[in-house]
């Protein structure tokens, strides 16, 4: 479905800065190429209630102006050479969101 955005929310622990900083360098070209939006990130996020997630030493927020954008940008296998990068250097949870359609 496109007209709706899709936004993906990233915790995540470094465990190798420099193995990870070569996918962070390299990310941004494709969340553009897909229309993405950097929205924020915080190192020093805190959880207020249930169990904290493992992976919680940075959260990360983009989106997608649609979910073929966020489908694209996923499967391309560009990005997925690159992702192995991130795979190598932190341990994630990737998130996928829909927005809602504005109210009428």
């Amino acid at each position: 479905m496109s007209g709706i955005t899709v936004y993906m929310i990233v915790n995540l622990k470094i465990h190798d800065a420099e193995e990870y900083k070569i996918y962070e360098k390299g990310f941004f070209p494709f969340l553009k190429k897909y229309n993405g939006s950097f929205i924020t990130f915080d190192d020093s996020p805190v959880c207020l209630e249930g169990n904290k997630p493992s992976q919680f030493d940075r959260v990360i927020l983009f989106s997608f102006p649609s979910e073929d954008d966020a489908d694209n940008w996923w499967n391309d296998t560009g990005y997925q050479e690159l992702s192995k990068h991130r795979r190598a250097g932190a341990e994630i949870t990737l998130q996928r969101v829909k927005g809602m359609l504005p109210r009428k």
